[in-house]
């Protein structure tokens, strides 16, 4: 074998995409977020000291001491997926991936010189092959993306939340940082899922394994437009209490929700970035270094803005009406929050109330 692995990978038919570089699937919220984070007050001497702590060698003993290491003797079918997914995304060197006893369906990506791929026996048991491959090409999209860094600091720190909870100052700074990063590590999720399509390129698989996450293995009691259509109602129902709620539930999660991730996958395979990239036309690495910050930036704001316009939720149409100068914010939240279909009392001028003063 290769060093970097890719010898004796098997036949494909899927295409593959030399030099890509993770710009190309990289959702704008996902870049955005991670620019925030870095932004965060004390975030960036928290990272170099953690850095330097984080007992790196201890975490891949663990593995290699009470996990299986897959291979070409061990979950050889998985390895076979891996190199492929390695080979499609272009990724010099085939991390190591680690199959562990879990009955909880999960898999990740983390490391900080260098990534590992861990899945649980729940999740293999619970997804067919092609779903399985398109999972693989999720947790390869965190590392050529970086993530794994963050994702092992994340880890780290939601346990040491738990440890120093009884002192006040000191969990308030910790859980600070750990919100921000849960904020970021959703969005990359919605950026690897773009990776597990372009390995997979079997959109019905990707779905499948997302509907299998939220209702198990009974696959022929589920249907992937009307999980679809839950994604729809789960945006657009309630009314600006239940868009709160939603914010509410989503904050202590380290994973958006399935079918908000199966609607977001499905209109990405949907849109002309994405027929561009399976048309050879997508972001080089060697172009990474020219690439402009403020290209980036403008990106996000652009995506933001796109997302309040076309979304249905209420907040988000509140938000959109507010920003583009629909009235005034105190009435809007009045009658959102109580359900009035009309303005404060007072304040309408239906010629029932007084109306507004004039200069």
């Amino acid at each position: 074998m290769s060093e970097n692995g890719h010898e004796n990978v098997p036949s494909r038919t899927r295409r593959r995409f030399p030099g890509i570089s993770s710009r190309a699937y990289e959702h704008p919220a996902d870049r955005s977020a991670l620019v925030a984070l870095r932004k965060l007050s004390g975030f960036d001497t928290a990272f170099k000291a953690l850095s330097g702590l984080l007992p790196e060698r201890s975490l891949r003993l663990l593995y290699l001491s009470d996990s299986v290491r897959v291979g070409d003797a061990q979950f050889a079918h998985l390895h076979d997926m891996l190199r492929d997914a390695c080979y499609i995304l272009d990724l010099e060197k085939v991390p190591p991936m680690y199959v562990t006893q879990d009955p909880r369906p999960n898999a990740m990506c983390i490391g900080l010189d260098e990534p590992i791929i861990v899945v649980t026996t729940g999740l293999v048991d619970l997804l067919d092959e092609e779903e399985m491959r398109a999972v693989v090409g999720h947790e390869v999209g965190h590392a050529l993306s970086g993530h794994s860094v963050y994702r092992t600091v994340l880890l780290f720190l939601t346990g040491l939340a738990l440890k120093v909870a009884w002192i006040p100052l000191g969990n308030v700074a910790v859980m600070a940082i750990v919100t921000a990063l849960r904020e970021w590590f959703r969005k990359s999720e919605l950026s690897a899922d773009r990776a597990g399509l372009l390995v997979g390129q079997d959109l019905r698989a990707s779905m499948r394994g997302l509907m299998k996450l939220a209702g198990g293995h009974h696959l022929h009691e589920m249907n992937v437009d009307a999980f679809l259509a839950q994604a729809e109602e789960y945006e657009a129902g309630g009314d600006l209490r239940d868009s709160v709620l939603k914010i509410l539930n989503v904050l202590p999660r380290s994973h958006p929700f399935t079918t908000v991730r199966a609607a977001e996958l499905k209109k990405w395979s949907e849109s002309r970035d994405y027929q561009r990239i399976m048309d050879g036309h997508y972001p080089r690495r060697s172009e990474d270094g020219d690439t402009s910050v403020t290209d980036s930036f403008r990106e996000s704001a652009n995506h933001y803005a796109d997302t309040v316009r076309g979304s249905r939720d209420p907040l988000m149409k509140l938000v959109g009406d507010i920003a583009g100068g629909a009235g005034d914010l105190g009435g809007k939240l009045f009658g959102k929050f109580t359900g009035a279909s009309g303005d404060r009392p007072g304040t309408g001028d239906d010629g029932k109330g007084k109306g507004p003063d004039t200069a």
